[in-house]
């Protein structure tokens, strides 16, 4: 069974920067993308950033600039780094993992980033 834990979630004031963690369970390379999604109060979620199998990546405009998304297939692990933080930027922050044949999207737990102003 896939499992994914995020981790390094936390209350931070605006300027700031957090790193965001997510393990995986099985080696990652049987993943098509890995990618950081956010949810805030009222909103729908939304990608923030994601990471293909050869490294491309690609992120959300509001996060451009500030956000990087990294990898380490060894460990297993993804990665957000998020600096120049806003408040707007306060979510709970999901992992997700796809795998093709058949289609299937995998999610984290979630972990709440908090900005103050």
């Amino acid at each position: 069974q896939v499992q994914l834990v995020e981790s390094g979630g936390g209350l931070v004031q605006a300027g700031g920067s957090l790193k965001l963690s997510c393990s995986a369970s099985i080696n990652i390379f049987n993943f098509n993308a890995m990618g950081w999604y956010r949810q805030a109060p009222g909103k729908q979620r939304e990608l923030v950033a994601s990471i293909l199998d050869i490294g491309n990546t690609n992120y959300a405009d509001s996060v451009k600039g500030r956000f990087a998304i990294s990898k380490d297939d060894i460990k297993n692990m993804v990665y957000l780094h998020m600096s120049s933080l806003k408040p707007e930027d306060t979510a709970v922050y999901y992992c997700a993992a796809d795998r093709s044949d058949p289609n299937v999207r995998y999610w984290g737990q979630g972990t709440q980033v908090t900005v103050s102003s």
